[in-house]
């Protein structure tokens, strides 16, 4: 008896619910006391209180997503809507599968709208003085401000909770810590995880208990940053928007392109027509239009020059060997098919007009109807 080998197969991952991460009236939603004298509806903030110091107003806030505990389906995902639920961010949906909103981690490939965020709020043309609130369209800001840490005497432990708080909500790809200041930067790889992450941990605290003050980042100052930046755009754009194009007209434009700038070896052989095609079996000569440049550019050259024409590369004037063969190729058509058609003409002529019998010119005209014989 032969040993069997059994392959291992991985379990199918079961879809659960989203949790329903608070009770309906749990999270108190009185406000404490605000520093401004009046409220601004467009920036949706109070103003006028500069003089006062507005992140020492800041409480903790009460609640506080954790993925691995709350995500899960909801009615988002059949409804097709790919916008992430606010308050699941927060920590405080209390509508949990029955939400009409994603209860996950916001999918790149799927935030096609740049005039929004990833919670569906529309951005602005310009940030907030404060750098808070949705943000601006005008740029693509990966990088958040994080002030207020709680520093540890030893920075290999403070990194590590900084990316580990952190690198809950997405991947990051640089980060930059200012010790003795408790001010931290953090870059991840797409806005959308950053957008998520800002909401996320807004009015949080990491190990220390401390309150967080979590804002967009204004643009580095760095010339090498820049250019970096501008270049991971100006590729991202070009894939996204190769990735949107017809790959019919792709190579179209290559094509085209080709011929534009005479690279000879990228040109598409094109082929003749079926009447283009017996012609030159006729001639002796071969069913495409255009030779390979490869096997007789030598002997074209060869025999252009012993006609008198230019042997240097086979080019003539403005155009090289092989345009001039096809002009001459399709003219010469022309020419027989003209002289054919006249032919046709003259015959139709002497049979109506030879008076012997109307059957008879009736029965030549019938022989001579779409023959392409030329002894007729």
């Amino acid at each position: 008896m032969s040993p069997t080998t059994t392959t291992a197969v991985a379990p199918k991952r079961k879809l659960r619910p989203a949790r329903k991460q608070v009770s309906p009236g749990e999270i108190d939603k009185t406000e404490g006391p605000h520093p401004g004298k009046e409220y601004n509806l467009w920036y949706n903030k109070w103003a006028g209180g500069d003089k006062e110091d507005a992140l020492a107003s800041k409480t903790l806030s009460q609640s506080r997503c954790i993925l691995i505990r709350d995500a899960g389906y909801t009615r988002a995902d059949a409804t097709g809507n790919k916008f992430c639920c606010l308050f699941f961010a927060r920590g405080c949906c209390p509508y949990g599968h029955e939400c009409n909103y994603l209860h996950r981690l916001p999918i790149p490939s799927q935030q096609t709208d740049h005039s929004r965020d990833c919670f569906g709020r529309e951005k602005h043309a310009e940030y907030r003085d404060d750098m808070g609130g949705v943000g601006s369209f005008n740029r693509a800001n990966r990088t958040l401000y994080i002030a207020k840490m709680q520093e540890s005497p030893d920075k290999k432990q403070t990194e590590e909770t900084l990316l580990r708080h952190f690198g809950e909500w997405g991947e990051i790809v640089k980060w930059n810590i200012l010790y003795n200041r408790g001010i931290a930067f953090v870059t991840y790889r797409h806005e959308s995880n950053a957008s998520f992450a800002k909401e996320a941990m807004a009015n949080q605290s990491m190990d220390s208990g401390e309150i967080l003050n979590v804002r967009w980042a204004t643009e580095d100052p760095n010339p090498g940053e820049k250019i970096a930046e501008s270049k991971r755009i100006e590729e991202e754009g070009q894939k996204h928007i190769g990735s949107m194009l017809d790959e019919d007209l792709i190579e179209a434009a290559q094509t085209l392109r080709a011929l534009e700038e005479g690279d000879e070896e990228d040109w598409y052989p094109i082929e003749a027509s079926g009447s283009a095609v017996e012609e030159r079996k006729r001639d002796g000569r071969s069913a495409s239009p255009r030779r390979n440049r490869h096997n007789e550019s030598e002997q074209e050259g060869v025999g252009r020059t012993r006609e008198g024409g230019s042997g240097l590369g086979g080019k003539v004037g403005l155009l090289d060997a092989d345009a001039l063969e096809n002009v001459r190729f399709y003219a010469e058509l022309r020419r027989k098919q003209a002289e054919e058609v006249k032919k046709r003409e003259s015959l139709k002529v002497v049979d109506l007009g030879g008076g012997k019998g109307k059957g008879k010119g009736g029965m030549a005209l019938l022989g001579g109807y779409g023959s392409d014989d030329e002894s007729e």
